[in-house]
């Protein structure tokens, strides 16, 4: 399944690229450090945003199918059903566009907010999971690491916001205006998807291992 892997690996570029895109296109029109990522999924530019976060979703599920087939991951596991979550809350929040809220409540606008909070949430979880059995595996131990320091990275931009959050409720302030929300924003963006270009370079290695992790519940050793 290293083809799958590859692929994965192909579409999370061409749609980080897109967002990229966007975001350096309206550099003038959408403050980076003030204006959110999904701003670009607003007008007549919304469907290359949400072209965008579908590639990140269906190149997210090839490499965790390619994770599966190569016994780094049980399909049941946690940290592939996280994996999951992260890939639908893409899909949510790539189909329910933005709200402004200054006009008044929407649901649109809050579903996709919760497929936000579910995208941003799950992809650490996943990298954490699926990595941690095998930190002190003897072949597979530097790709477990890198997997493991890039998803506490992402949690640790997650608590952050959470953080924000608390300190705007104390303080009566607005919480988006605690913090830079869009410059915090993308620094999670780009260590969660580089979390997930580490997962589709480690399911797409060469190596076939043939000692599986004594503590590793599912899994089996990886294959070719």
């Amino acid at each position: 399944m290293q083809r799958a892997a590859r692929a994965g690996l192909a579409a999370v570029g061409a749609g980080a690229m897109i967002v990229l895109g966007l975001d350096l296109a309206y550099l003038a029109e959408v403050d980076p450090f003030r204006r959110t990522i999904s701003e670009h999924g607003i007008g007549e530019h919304g469907w290359l945003f949400s072209l965008g976060l579908g590639l990140l979703a269906a190149g997210s599920l090839a490499i965790g199918l390619s994770l599966v087939r190569r016994g780094l991951a049980a399909i049941r596991s946690p940290g592939v059903l996280a994996l999951l979550a992260w890939s639908a809350g893409l899909l949510v929040t790539a189909w329910f566009p933005k709200h402004d809220w200054s006009v008044g409540p929407s649901l649109s606008g809050s579903i996709h907010r919760v497929g936000g909070i579910v995208a941003f949430l799950s992809l650490p979880l996943a990298a954490l999971i699926i990595s941690r059995p095998w930190r002190r595996h003897p072949e597979w131990r530097g790709s477990a690491l890198v997997v493991s320091v890039l998803g506490l990275g992402s949690l640790l931009w997650v608590l952050g916001i959470a953080g924000a959050v608390v300190v705007a409720e104390r303080s009566g302030l607005p919480w988006w205006r605690v913090m830079p929300l869009g410059l915090v924003e993308r620094g999670m963006a780009v260590t969660e998807v580089a979390a997930l270009v580490a997962l589709g370079f480690w399911a797409a290695r060469r190596e076939a291992v043939r000692r599986a992790v004594p503590d590793q519940a599912s899994p089996r050793s990886p294959v070719r």
